[in-house]
């Protein structure tokens, strides 16, 4: 499989203009985002989890090969922080479901508070359903441990190397056979870019550490003024350099 590039959402009032053409109406933006991009992470879910309905019909919305990564709901992450995890994993399941053959990894982001629980880490996993790409970003250092490590690897999850800043704030560990990376927010102008220098480096490192073959989630975050699908398209053009394959990504001045 190609490296998956997209973005962190699709609807974002500023990328008018950008992204979108003045004269596309909010309700086809997901149509006209998935002509550009072959995959998105819908942070939407953490908020609020979408009904299956809402799922399904940003299923028909987008073409096939389309792949929807799915952000966990904060109340098993931020509210329940983790505890009887049972219901809430499989209500998102129940509604994600809705995606079908488009549904990607699911994302869990810790609360930055959330000091390490490898037992309440594992638990969660299991719940998953068999097959179910997890994708782990904790945000406080105490998780950098071998025996959470091991929890990931034995669920086939990938811890999610993410930056901010353009730096990695994560360990660069390979916990699972695919990846998932996400970058948050840069240090070139205009603010939140990044820079060629900060980008071409994480593509040395995904080249340096999966096979062309494996399937990498690459997620920009930096939304604000168009941000994430510039330098979306700029570490597209990096990897492919560093020669992988990459998804379709705009034909943008990057």
């Amino acid at each position: 499989m190609p490296l998956l590039v997209g973005t962190s959402g699709w609807q974002y009032k500023d990328w008018r203009g950008d992204l979108y053409p003045d004269d596309c109406p909010q309700r086809l933006w997901l149509e006209e985002y998935a002509r550009h991009f072959a995959t998105v992470e819908n942070n939407a879910a953490f908020y609020r989890l979408p009904e299956t309905g809402t799922f399904a019909d940003w299923r028909d919305r987008t073409p096939d090969g389309f792949v929807m990564a799915v952000k966990a709901s904060r109340y098993l992450t931020h509210i329940k922080r983790l505890r009887d995890p049972e219901e809430p994993v499989h209500r998102l399941m129940e509604h994600a479901v809705g995606l079908g053959d488009r549904l990607g990894p699911v994302l869990l982001q810790l609360p930055p508070t959330l000091r390490a629980d490898p037992a309440a880490l594992d638990a969660v996993l299991a719940c998953f359903p068999s097959g179910t790409r997890v994708a782990v970003e904790p945000r406080h250092s105490s998780w950098w441990t071998d025996d959470v490590g091991a929890v990931l690897e034995r669920h086939g999850a990938a811890l999610c190397w993410a930056d901010h800043d353009s730096r990695p704030v994560t360990p660069l560990w390979r916990t699972a056979d695919w990846g998932y990376v996400r970058f948050h927010c840069g240090r070139a102008q205009p603010w939140p870019r990044y820079g060629r220098q900060a980008l071409t480096s994480w593509a040395e490192r995904i080249a340096g550490q999966w096979p062309d073959e494996a399937d990498v989630h690459v997620y920009f975050n930096n939304d604000p003024g168009g941000a994430a699908v510039h330098d979306a398209v700029a570490f597209a053009r990096a990897a492919a350099a560093h020669g992988r394959t990459v998804t379709r990504t705009p034909e943008h001045p990057a």
